[in-house]
């Protein structure tokens, strides 16, 4: 009878590690792929939509953005085709924001917009003409 038992114990025993991870295996394999993919996406570009009284210094100081405001000469680099003057953005503008910029881009525009000089709203500056070449 104990016998029995311990056959019936094991076979049971068995069968439930055998179907929990063919079952796991299943369910498991294809859903980390998708789930890699959509994180590579996201961290690479993400969208930001102007409001009334952003300024690039502003949004670039958000903690969703870089957390950093003397980062706003990335956003006004990725976005030059849509910001003639880095001092004059309009409410309903939509920005990429490049969230994996690399230490030298970082470097850089933190470096211009420590050293970029007088400036003026509706003229674009020499030193931000610079920047972007």
């Amino acid at each position: 009878m104990k016998t029995k038992i311990r056959n019936l114990t094991l076979i049971l025993i068995t069968a439930g590690i055998v179907g929990c991870t063919g079952a796991a295996e299943q369910e498991e394999t294809p859903e980390p792929v998708k789930a890699a993919e959509s994180v590579s996406q996201a961290q690479t570009d993400s969208n930001y939509q102007v409001e009334r009284g952003d300024s690039l210094w502003g949004i670039s100081g958000k903690a969703e953005i870089y957390a950093n405001p003397y980062q706003w000469p990335l956003i006004y680099k990725n976005n030059s085709g849509k910001i003639e003057d880095a001092d004059l953005i309009y409410p309903g503008q939509v920005f990429a924001i490049d969230n994996n910029p690399s230490s030298s881009e970082v470097s850089a525009a933190v470096q211009h917009a420590r050293t970029r000089g007088r400036w003026s709203i509706g003229v674009v500056e020499q030193s931000d003409k610079a920047y972007l070449r």
